[in-house]
């Protein structure tokens, strides 16, 4: 392996500064300490300009806007040994660069934290009755009929995970700190790791028929478009919410929709939808139990340097020979969210 001081890496990224600075000063120091860093930040707009200067690249480091890979960047790049990319989901780009042989890694776990955290917060919410409360609230102005139904609160309420990878274990530790009971359904799920987690394995159906909330952390794969449907959510306990963070596409929407309105009980809070946004006249805008988020469940801000710090440290692993933690390898890739 070619060594540390002449090793040539570059940037790859192309998004907006108010999402978050990912590659902070410290962190191309760092990047720069360890190759011969290519001064200029590269993307789609601008690879053209620079492809002559690229040839002896060995490793990008990357981030949210990295160039879905073609034969022409292959071909400017033919050193091209490695992508770390400083983001979570991969699915835009990681097929052609699998197809040759580059290594990939994503920093998918640093991502997961956000939105654990932000899937937390909306848990225990909804477990004190809050959407539900909020609503009618606002329907009687009446603080008893507001809050004149049912709620389990924090002490022995069931939490329903749909999908156990990166965020939902990430959650299910978070929900350690609470006296709930967590049941999951994930076909993955071996009885090991599920009593290593302290979960109850369970089908798809009695998540959605016994869990006061259900979080859905499915991965996007071919096989799991519209996997839920009217039966899963019209299961659902009085009361219940059913939280979507994973991928709209998991979703029928038309199902959702028509339980969403026969059943003012529940509540759906979706950060992800099929299509994202939904369009315009959806009646997902307007039924007072759903609220739509426009995908925030992600690294923001602050919390960005954690991305690029994960990619870094897999990075030393690499070039000391040692094994990759967060490589995503084909067989990875083909479970992926």
């Amino acid at each position: 392996m070619t060594g540390p001081a002449t090793l040539k890496s570059a940037l790859f990224f192309d998004y907006p500064a108010s999402n978050g600075e990912v590659f902070t000063a410290e962190a191309r120091d760092r990047i720069a300490a360890l190759t011969d860093l290519y001064p200029d930040v590269i993307s789609a707009g601008n690879f053209d300009d620079h492809a002559a200067d690229l040839a002896e690249v060995e490793v990008i480091f990357a981030s949210w806007g990295l160039i879905p890979f073609k034969a022409e960047h292959f071909a400017a790049m033919p050193k091209l040994k490695a992508v770390f990319y400083a983001a979570g989901n991969v699915k835009a780009f990681a097929q052609p660069l699998i197809d040759h042989d580059v290594i990939l890694v994503s920093a998918w776990e640093a991502n997961a934290i956000p939105v654990a955290e932000m899937c937390l917060s909306q848990i225990l919410l909804s477990l004190r009755g809050y959407f539900r409360a909020v609503r009618q609230y606002q329907d009687s102005h009446n603080n008893t009929s507001a809050k004149a139904f049912t709620h389990p609160g924090v002490n022995g309420a069931t939490i329903g995970l749909l999908g156990v990878g990166k965020i939902g274990t990430r959650l299910r530790e978070l929900l350690r700190s609470y006296p709930l009971k967590v049941i999951a359904y994930d076909p993955f799920l071996t009885a090991e790791r599920a009593a290593e987690l302290d979960i109850e394995s369970a089908s798809m159906e009695a998540v959605f028929e016994r869990a006061d909330i259900v979080s859905n952390h499915i991965p996007d794969i071919p096989d799991t478009r519209g996997v839920l449907t009217k039966d899963h959510f019209s299961a659902m306990r009085s009361g219940a919410t059913f939280i979507n963070t994973g991928r709209g596409a998991q979703v029928v929407e038309e199902d959702l929709i028509r339980v969403m309105r026969d059943r003012a009980d529940l509540t759906a809070l979706l950060d992800v939808t099929m299509p994202e946004p939904p369009v315009d006249g959806s009646p997902l805008w307007d039924l007072p139990n759903v609220i739509v988020s426009p995908h925030i469940g992600g690294t923001v801000g602050d919390e960005c340097p954690r991305l690029s710090a994960l990619v870094i440290k897999e990075f030393e692993r690499w070039q000391k020979g040692e094994p990759l933690t967060q490589q995503v390898t084909a067989e990875v890739f083909a479970t992926m969210g």
